[in-house]
């Protein structure tokens, strides 16, 4: 699972012309899942995500999380972060889990930010998407987690 997480004042995302969500400040987060991917590696994600300390205190130090702050979370899934390019100049996305079982985790992902006490916009999964941001800082931070199957 990657996450590109990017601080903002502000973002929405529309669908057909209409806002579907949006939020002020807090994170925009691009979320792409694999094949390999489980709810336990959603789970530590949203752990870090939520805890994610890039907001800055009264000293200007970036120390305060969403909660500190009382961000929003808008999630967009995206397949494309899976994009493979290292053949030729069209990217493959084998490596993007298939949308059936991609949409079950996104939903997860998103309802387990709101069971963190975290407000959450989302947009509509496998929908084309017009997202708007207004990055603060800037500040975007990739986070992934992989599944290692270790065995004897």
């Amino acid at each position: 699972m990657k996450l590109v997480i990017q601080r903002v004042k502000n973002a929405k995302v529309d669908v057909e012309g209409k806002t579907v969500g949006k939020i002020e400040k807090g994170f925009l987060v691009l979320l792409g899942v694999t094949h390999t991917d489980t709810k336990e590696i959603a789970d530590y994600l949203v752990k870090k995500l939520c805890n994610l300390r890039v907001f800055e205190d009264e000293n200007g130090k970036m120390n305060l999380s969403l909660k500190d702050v009382g961000g929003k979370l808008l999630i967009v899934s995206q397949f494309t972060l899976y994009a493979d390019c290292s053949a030729g100049n069209r990217p493959s996305f084998i490596n993007a889990a298939k949308p059936d079982f991609a949409n079950e985790l996104y939903e997860y992902f998103c309802e387990r930010c709101k069971e963190n006490g975290i407000e959450v916009e989302k947009g509509i999964f496998g929908a084309d998407m017009k997202v708007n941001l207004l990055n603060d800082g800037p500040v975007t931070i990739l986070l992934e987690k992989n599944c290692i199957i270790f065995k004897n």
